[in-house]
């Protein structure tokens, strides 16, 4: 398995083909990788990400068949399911890179901002259990003078969202943390940007092996 340092720019450069419109070519259910596949696969980084349909990332990534062991849920929220798929992928294929992969107008950070806004019963139980997920990273936001910049606020809440749940990959789980203290594991940070296509990891730790 390669590195999480190689991994990570092998994320990098298949951002900037996706952006440049100039994908790798490969395909992404080619009969041939899809029969190397059946045998088994060994992903090279595991991406936490959100459901959000705009956010593929695969594509993002400009990766095919086998390259990502891929997670989403609204908001790249962090819950038991998502800890144990993480602990699951890192464990059984090695995978030394995880990317916690949050995007520019998330709707579940929207969500939760106008559910600290202006309190609704009329939420269901499922969803408010993801915004109760995102509570607590965005909050004290409010608190400050982002209150009064509704655009910045929602920037600054999708980037806080993000470092709280690689910190509870990176602290929340026993597993993953005696991996990380061995050099085996490495949790980063990232945001897509809708508008542009670029992702940019803003929460890493340099010198990754």
């Amino acid at each position: 398995m390669i590195s999480a340092r190689e991994a990570l720019e092998r994320l990098q450069a298949g951002n900037r083909r996706f952006v440049s419109e100039a994908p790798s070519g490969d395909s992404l259910s080619s009969r041939a990788r899809r029969n190397e596949l059946a045998a088994g696969q060994e992903p090279f980084a595991i991406i936490l990400g959100c459901s959000d349909s705009r956010v593929p990332a695969e594509m993002v990534f400009d990766q095919g068949l086998g390259d990502l062991f891929v997670i989403r849920v609204a908001g790249n929220i962090v819950a038991a399911s998502q800890v144990g798929s993480v602990e699951f992928a890192a464990a059984q294929y090695g995978t030394r890179l995880v990317v916690v992969l949050g995007h520019s107008q998330c709707g579940a950070i929207l969500a939760t901002l106008e559910q600290l806004q202006q309190q609704s019963d009329h939420q269901s139980r499922n969803l408010r259990s993801i915004v109760d997920r995102i509570r607590p990273s965005v909050e004290a936001l409010l608190a400050t003078d982002l209150k009064h910049d509704p655009d910045a606020l929602v920037q600054h809440a999708v980037r806080a969202n993000i470092r709280e749940s690689v910190d509870h990959l990176r602290h929340g789980s026993e597993v993953l943390e005696q991996m990380i203290k061995k050099d085996a594991l490495v949790v980063v940070g990232a945001e897509y940007s809708l508008e542009t296509g670029v992702v940019d990891f803003f929460d890493m730790v340099p010198g990754a092996g």
